[in-house]
């Protein structure tokens, strides 16, 4: 297998290539993305993760063998061709390769499952189920490496302010929240589900004198959506602080999105352009809007909502026609918000929940927690929970836990803001809703 590795291998990606190289020799690996025979000339558009290179051959300045090899590639083969840069302006970034030869690594099968010129545009569900072809086109593989480069961001951050990064299990015993969204599994003689979220798992820790953690992983939830929005599996950005209030997590939640607006806007700028997404980064602290407040913008707009309701979907469309960036709402009624989250202190009714919101989108929502065994269990009662079911998560409160605050954020619906996305699908290499199970 070396002499495949050696045909393939490559001295410069397509990025690399400019006309500072003219008249140089390079060897470059990628994908046919198209392919002209106007007769006496032949044009390759090679793809790479990068970009695209021209490979123009034209018959009297190659041979008669080289040419039948040119003519002989099909779209989404792999080739590798070694040349010479020569300037042409047009040509993607004004050069072009003149070949000298052409290997031919391994042929694609005709024809495709989806179009990667996208001159023939695919649905959403021809695009996931062919995937692997999908993301070879660059607009789609921006997404992701712009959410890499989100996650990135956001780890760096965490560590680079005394957090400590922790993996907690996505199997349990019962419900983190008390909810009944959860996905059943057969676990040896038992049954079990996967987790809905990382937060009695994070609230432990606060126990165990670490003070600082965050965790970036998979959650699932049950829920029967079927919306441009929801996911059955996603992946939650957690944070969980001792001794920090709700109002000082809530700056650690705004800083981080500032920085990851930033470093996107920095360091992906290419896949923005890929995109034809301008990144908006706020230059003022976010609003922060009372549950009351929203409440009457939401009425005033003829949407009914009354005290102690979530946000519809109507009036999440009203406030983000009056809210045009990211904004808080806070003081969220202590009936509506589960049991761990602290009631104010002057007003129980109301709690020191909040969400982080996105014009009409929510994308994390975090508060105080309950430190008190107490109180916790009172709350639990007030919600027709069994604390037995709990006893584990409990027993963590008898023996010194800390006060502490925390969130979580959904990296898909982040990156759907970042990359200016509608369909959260498309923020997934492999979604999990309620029609797909598959690849």
């Amino acid at each position: 297998m070396t002499n495949i590795f050696e045909k393939s291998k490559r001295t410069h990606y397509s990025k690399d290539l400019n006309t500072d190289l003219k008249d140089e020799n390079v060897k470059v690996t990628g994908w046919v993305h198209e392919i002209r025979d106007l007769g006496g000339i032949v044009f390759i558009l090679l793809r790479d993760k990068d970009g695209i290179i021209q490979i123009t051959a034209p018959s009297k300045k190659i041979t008669p063998e080289l040419m039948e090899q040119i003519r002989s590639a099909k779209k989404e083969t792999i080739i590798s061709v070694k040349g010479k840069v020569q300037e042409s302006q047009k040509a993607p970034k004004g050069i072009e390769i003149i070949p000298e030869t052409l290997d031919i690594i391994n042929e694609s099968k005709l024809p495709l499952p989806l179009d990667t010129t996208e001159k023939v545009r695919a649905e959403i569900d021809t695009r996931l189920d062919s995937r692997f072809i999908d993301l070879r086109k660059h607009d789609v593989s921006a997404i992701f490496k712009i959410k890499s480069q989100m996650l990135h961001t956001a780890r760096n951050y965490f560590y680079d302010n005394g957090f400590t990064e922790i993996n907690t299990p996505k199997l349990v015993a019962s419900a983190t929240e008390g909810g009944t969204e959860l996905f059943p599994i057969t676990y040896f003689e038992k049954e079990a589900f996967l987790g809905q979220s990382p937060q009695l798992y994070k609230q432990m820790m606060m126990a165990s004198g670490l003070d600082n953690v965050f965790e970036i992983g998979n959650i699932f939830r049950a829920e029967e959506h079927d919306t441009l929005r929801h996911l059955n599996e996603a992946i939650s950005i957690d944070a969980e602080m001792s001794f920090k209030s709700q109002e000082e997590v809530m700056e650690t939640l705004e800083t981080l999105v500032k920085l990851i607006l930033s470093d996107i806007s920095s360091n992906c700028s290419t896949q923005l352009e890929e995109l034809n997404h301008t990144l908006e980064i706020p230059n003022k602290a976010f609003p922060i809007v009372p549950y009351e407040e929203v409440l009457d913008l939401v009425t005033s707009h003829d949407v009914t909502m009354n005290y102690g309701d979530d946000l519809s979907r109507a009036a999440e469309k009203v406030m983000g026609e009056v809210m045009d960036n990211y904004y808080f709402i806070t003081d969220w009624p202590t009936s509506i918000k589960p049991f761990y989250v602290m009631p104010k202190e002057d007003d129980p009714e109301k709690s020191t929940a909040f969400d982080l919101m996105y014009k009409d989108l929510e994308l994390s929502s975090g508060s105080q927690r309950i430190h008190n065994y107490d109180l916790l269990i009172k709350q639990m009662n007030s919600k027709e929970l069994n604390p037995d079911a709990f006893d584990k998560y409990l027993r963590s409160f008898e023996y010194g836990m800390p006060p502490h605050s925390g969130w979580g954020m959904g990296a898909e619906r982040l990156t759907m803001v970042i990359t200016g996305v509608n369909n959260i699908r498309e923020t997934v290499l492999f979604p999990r809703d309620r029609r797909r199970l598959t690849p």
